[in-house]
Formats: C-alpha cells, structure tokens, sequence
C-alpha cells in the first residue's frame, strides 16, 4: 500500500476541494478492503473468527438469553476483493440484532436522541441520564460497546453512526430510527469505520425506501450487506491505524484552518485600508492590495470581496483622480431634464406614461444630509438621472412552451442576464404585459425580490418581456454611461443608498418608491467613463484570479485523484483474492 507517497505530496493537494473530507473517506474505503495494514501469516483467519461467533451464538440462543436469529441469506456478489485471510460475512452473522435490555427500571441509564449520535468518525456520543424505566419501552435499546447506525435520511447519508460508550449504566435507549448490532468477538470499531465507509454509505443511499422526504435503511441492507470480515489481531491494528490517520487528518484541518485565518485577515486588512483610506497612503495601499491579494486569494468568497470593494471604490470617486476640466455632474444633471422633458413633453414611450413619469418627477427630492461628495459629483435619485423608470406588471404571467423571454428575478445575477430556469410567453401577453413600455436593449433592469437589487443591461438582438417583481430604468442617450449606471446599482452598500426602505416580514423586496428614489452618486461623464475603463481593467484581473483559481483547484483534484488511484494500488496483487 502506498499511502506514505500520498501523505509525502498532502501539502500540494491541501487546498483541492474537500481534500480533507475525501482522504478521510478514502482512508476508511482502505481499511475495508485490507488496504491499510500488512496481512499477518500468523492472525487466526477470519474463517475460524466466525465458527468462533457461531458457536457463541449456539450457546446464547441455548441459554435463552437471545431468540434463535433468522436465516442468514445466501451471501451477495462480492463488491470487490479482499485478502486471502478475511472473509465476506454480514453483521447479522458476526452480532446480535437489535437486542433488549433487561434493568430495574429505577437504573440510572443513557439516552441518546438522534441529534447527539455522530457524525465524524472517532467523536464520542453524547448522552442525557434518565432512570431505565422512563426510556426502555417504546425506544431503541442498547448497551456499551454496541454500534448504532442511523437509518433515516439525512442522517445516514451524513454518515450518522456510533459506538455507544460511556454509558451511565451500562445500557441506554434512544430514538426508534436506530439500527443497532452488539457484536461478538468483533471488534467494534472497525464495525463503525465499516459503518461510515463509502461503500457501505453510497451503496446505502441507492437501498433506501420510502417517501422522497422521508426514507430509509432498510433492516435486511443494514443486516445482510456483505461486510468484510478480517482476522479479530488486523482488526486492531486497522483500528489502530484509522486512528492515527484520522489524528494526522485532524492536525492537517488545524493548519489548513490557520492558514485560511492568517490569509483572511491579510486580505481583509489590505481591503479595509482601501475601504477607509488614507488620502496620503491611498495609491499605495491600492497598488499593494492589487499585488497582494493574488497570492492570499485561494477562494471565490475572496474574490467576491474584492468585487465589492472595487465597486464601492468606484461609486464613491476613490478609484480614478477627479479632473477640474470635466463638466460638473450638476450640468449634466441640466441636461438630462432638459432632453427628457422633451422626451416626455412629446408623449414619450404614450401619452398615459409620459403624464406618470412626469408626475413621479415632480415628487422627487435629494435630501439635505448626504455623504460629501467628490468635486464635479452631485447626488440625484435614479428617476432624475433616467429618461423613465417603469414597474412592471405585477402579476404572474402565463407561460408558453417557446415565444418570447420572461425575464424574472432569477434571471438577473451578478450584473448579467441569464438563462435560469427560463420561461416564454406568447405576443399577445407581451404587448399586455409591456403596455407602459417596451424593453429595449440598453435598458437597465432591476430586481425588487428575490433578491433585491440585482441588475442588469438588456443585451443587444434581444425582445423580451418584464415578469413579476422587476423594473426597467431607460437613460437618456448620450448623458450617463450605462456601464457606469450598472457598477454604481451594484454596489454592495446600495440599500444605504434607498430611502424608500424594503418592506416585507417574511420575503422583504424593495418598493416601487424606492428604485424610483434611489440615490445615485453621479460624476462627471468623462469620469464616468474613466470609472468605468479602470472598473473593466480590475474587473478582469478578478476574471483572471478566478480562473486561476479555477485551474489550480483542478490541477490539485487532478493529483488528489491520481495518488489516491496509487494508493489504492496494491504493491503485490498476488496478496490479494476475492475470498470465497
């Protein structure tokens, strides 16, 4: 067996997703196939290991301390080889089965409800203490060093099984959705690493039956699946050695944990400086973080945080130089009123909507008491700085099998529009549903709900139809940059920004009001283009950490894989057979 090589290579695969989680796995799967420990010529063999247990069983069912266990069924197929010296058995046949306790009902015993069974392997149960009498009628019976296995889902595909130790009493009880096997000359715990092996799991997870919210382990796949039996001296020593790979596995969390910790306080440090920065220092500090944070980002959670802090930098005029030549935002502001009065004084998108949106702008205001803005910046409500701003209709819209995009709240992400779980209507809903406005390309739509504040250009060649809890923003050609629009909308602070608050108790969404009243941080136009060109630079540099991130995690799966496929590689296939 060649785990020494696969341990000697651990640093380099560390990071690979869920390396930890699969080299416990895998070094349980070892264990079971007699892949963890040398064989040993001297071990009584497995075949007198179970006359052994037959004869005890004789015995119990003769002195009437067990009933006479059922039939053992003929054994399955062998799912894969073992060595020369085991041999493939079943639990029913190296234990006893849900077994009984008999106690004077004032002794003070265990019970264990189904949360506190574990989950990892090697973690202790925990237990309440109740008197035998309160627990040992309508509840699972067990005693010390008996192995329970949880059978409902999630539980057991969570890998939900224990020995039970530590028992006040010696015995205890616990929830009916238990399997449970006492064993005879078994040892137990290489019964529970058997348990949580993924053999033993995934092949579980296919057995199961019942209804899709409610399923189990069978009895008969708990009792009668083949198990592999080894010799009782390797079952110590697969024990023993489990144990020593699961500390290792356990000491390599602790560092891996450190190291996530030392590279997340280095990135969030280099991201507070820039979040509140030091005018002095600040061009520095950005050059560093920009420096830096490739080498501490080793997770998309990273990155996304500095997503964020781009965005922020960029709607609060921190991420390029302000230059007196621009035009102030105030005239550009000017501007827009004048060529959207025009727009709306001619009946722009019909008469009825360019009466609404006139209205709506005769209401809006900036409060006196915002944040200081930039020179040549003003602050202006979304409406303000828009042609119109439309709702949509608000009821669900019926479907079709193909025709023309719905376009819901699950179809806007992270600045794009996508395909989830995409849904058409027919031209007759369309023009129903667009009578206010038809979406255009170039248009900015926003989600309400689910979640709020999600945005997005209408891309170019595309017809589609506003769904539930959505709006459309439409500016005034050649007066705000859309792109500049669409960074400044995702900004991570943006519900700072609405003052017209969410509302809702269970599912909160933004009103109407409060997209229409949304306070926007306006540059320059030429800053705003500036903005946006170093916004698409950074933003590509992200793209790039992505996708090295992307390619390094495959690389590391790739060699996980590959030494994992090594170890299992027995040294001398000669040591192995499938045991009759």
């Amino acid at each position: 067996m060649n785990a020494e090589r696969l341990l000697q290579h651990y640093e380099r695969i560390a990071d690979a997703p869920d390396a930890l989680a699969r080299l416990r796995r895998f070094i349980l799967d070892l264990a079971v196939r007699g892949k963890l420990v040398p064989q040993d010529a001297n071990d009584e063999p497995a075949s007198e290991l179970l006359k052994r247990i037959a004869k005890e069983k004789a015995r119990l069912v003769k002195a009437e301390e067990i009933r006479k266990p059922k039939a053992i069924p003929t054994q399955q197929e062998a799912p894969f080889p073992i060595p020369a010296n085991w041999r493939w058995s079943q639990l029913a046949e190296i234990g006893i089965l849900s077994p009984r306790n008999d106690a004077p009902d004032t002794l003070q015993a265990s019970f264990v409800p189904m949360p506190m069974i574990a989950t990892e392997y090697g973690v202790t149960n925990q237990h309440e203490v109740r008197p035998w009498g309160a627990i040992k009628k309508g509840y699972t019976h067990f005693a010390e060093g008996d192995v329970g296995l949880a059978k409902i889902t999630p539980c057991f595909e969570n890998g939900k099984s224990t020995v039970f130790k530590n028992l006040t009493g010696g015995i205890g009880a616990g929830t009916t959705e238990l399997h449970i096997v006492r064993p005879l000359f078994v040892d137990k715990d290489y019964i529970l690493l058997f348990l949580k092996s993924p053999e033993f799991i995934e092949t579980g997870i296919l057995k199961m039956t019942g209804t899709a919210g409610q399923k189990r382990v069978p009895t008969e796949y708990f009792a009668f699946s083949p198990f592999p039996l080894p010799p009782l001296a390797e079952q110590r020593r697969i024990v023993a050695k489990v144990d020593e790979l699961m500390g290792l596995c356990d000491r390599l969390e602790v560092a891996r944990e450190a190291r996530e910790a030392t590279r997340d306080r280095l990135a969030a440090a280099s991201l507070a400086r820039l979040n509140a920065p030091d005018p002095e220092t600040f061009q520095a500090d950005t050059c560093f973080a920009l420096e830096a944070l490739p080498a501490l980002t080793t997770r998309p959670d990273q990155i996304k945080a500095l997503r964020q802090t781009i965005l922020n930098l960029a709607v609060r005029g921190k991420l390029v130089p302000q230059d007196a030549k621009d035009e102030p935002a105030s005239e550009l502001l000017k501007r827009i009123a004048k060529k959207r009065a025009a727009l709306l004084n001619a009946g722009y998108p019909n008469p009825d909507e360019a009466r609404t949106q006139i209205k709506k702008l005769n209401e809006q205001s900036v409060p006196d008491s915002l944040d200081a803005l930039p020179q040549g910046w003003a602050w202006a409500t979304l409406l303000q700085c828009s042609g119109l701003v439309i709702d949509c209709k608000n009821k669900t819209a019926p479907y079709v099998g193909s025709g023309i995009r719905l376009i819901r709240t699950t179809n806007v992400r992270d600045g794009r529009m996508n395909l989830n779980d995409q849904k058409y209507v027919d031209q007759k809903t369309y023009e129903i549903w667009s009578a206010r406005c038809t979406p255009e390309p170039g248009d900015i739509l926003i989600t309400r709900e689910a979640p709020m504040g999600e945005v997005c250009l209408m891309p170019p060649g595309e017809k589609i139809c506003l769904g539930q809890r959505m709006m459309l923003a439409r500016l005034v050609p050649d007066t705000i940059d859309p792109n500049f629009m669409i960074y400044s909308l995702r900004d991570p602070n943006l519900m700072d920004r609405v003052q017209d608050k969410p509302i809702g108790a269970t599912v909160q969404h933004l009103r109407v009001g409060g997209v229409e009243t949304l306070l926007v941080p306006l540059p320059p136009l030429a800053e705003q283009r500036r903005i946006v060109a170093k916004v698409d630079t950074l933003m590509a540099l992200c793209d790039r950490l992505e996708s090295s991130l992307t390619a390094t995690a495959v690389t590391r799966r790739r060699l996980l894989d590959a030494l994992l496929a090594e170890t299992l590689a027995p040294v001398d296939t000669r040591e192995m057979e499938v045991a009759e």
